[in-house]
């Protein structure tokens, strides 16, 4: 997926875009509400992790403004405020789920998982495309019975394709999901991790439709 960070703890802030990054997924850390809205008018987020109070103004008005523009992606609140209260308005204002801090980064992880199967239509962790398995909540992937052991970038490129089967993947979608600005893209990357993917889950577990993307099915 490709996250959008908006918090401005460094300490915090460095912690939870390395974790987030470590499970695969392309980080943009803004610190500011304005540096975010210039980001999300340029990029499509998949999920959004926002603090409540920002050096130029509460995280809720933006929250509000996305949900007034139509815009759908699952917004996590991160914040100190721990008050009933506090959660109801985050709540109500279009947030998918509320994380107190101090927080587990092992809990952030969970929380992400269960809104991203939300928001993909099957809330069921455990997926099953032909003898391959793979358990979202888990992060664990078999074939035929056998587990299979994948690097963060290969389950984040698998995450992408299995939670749309049938579903054609353009490249550059794949590639938005898992580099951050700034980052250097190597020409093959997404051609180098399903390649690595067929090795390990079966030549015919990913179909290329040449020119268009990739496709995972039954």
């Amino acid at each position: 997926m490709r996250v959008l960070l908006v918090e401005d703890d460094y300490v915090l802030g460095e912690a939870v875009r390395g974790h987030v990054a470590s499970l695969g997924h392309g980080v943009d850390w803004m610190k500011r509400l304005d540096d975010a809205r210039e980001a999300l008018a340029t990029v499509t987020y998949e999920l959004v992790l926002l603090d409540l109070n920002l050096p130029d103004g509460r995280g809720l008005n933006l929250l509000r403004e996305l949900r007034r523009q139509g815009t759908d992606a699952p917004v996590i609140i991160l914040t100190a405020q721990d008050q009933i209260a506090a959660r109801i308005e985050g709540l109500n204002s279009g947030a998918d789920d509320y994380l107190v801090k101090p927080f587990d980064l092992s809990e952030l992880s969970a929380r992400i998982a269960a809104v991203a199967r939300r928001y993909s239509g099957n809330a069921n962790p455990l997926l099953r495309r032909g003898e391959l398995e793979v358990d979202l909540a888990r992060r664990i992937v078999s074939v035929a019975g056998k587990s299979v052991d994948l690097t963060a970038r290969e389950w984040a490129v698998l995450e992408r394709l299995v939670r749309h089967p049938n579903a054609l993947i353009a490249k550059t979608d794949i590639e938005d999901s898992l580099y951050e600005f700034g980052a250097e893209i190597e020409s093959n990357a997404v051609e180098v991790y399903v390649s690595r993917l067929r090795k390990k889950l079966g030549h015919d577990s990913i179909r290329t439709v040449r020119g268009a993307g990739y496709v995972i099915g039954a």
